[in-house]
């Protein structure tokens, strides 16, 4: 996983991130990443599981039905590609 060093930190900027994680019960690096993932994640993403899921509901699709789909998928694990 990379890693970010931040620098020129203001001691007031640092000095909130300390005592937030403290309130937060996490690291000072923990809650920096929280604040990180925070940031840069749209507020309203929807996930692909949950949309399939919602027009799922939407087309009132039976347990049957959805049974069917879980037998048909392919369950083999990836082979890695080759470039020969």
């Amino acid at each position: 996983m990379p890693s970010v060093t931040v620098r020129n930190v203001p001691d007031e900027v640092h000095r909130a991130i300390r005592v937030r994680a403290a309130r937060h019960g996490l690291s000072i690096e923990a809650e920096m990443r929280d604040i990180l993932e925070t940031a840069v994640k749209p507020q309203g993403r929807i996930k692909l599981g949950s949309l399939l899921s919602e027009i799922g509901r939407k087309v009132k699709l039976t347990e049957e039905e959805f049974a069917i789909f879980e037998n048909v998928r392919d369950k083999t694990p990836a082979r890695a590609a080759r470039f020969e």
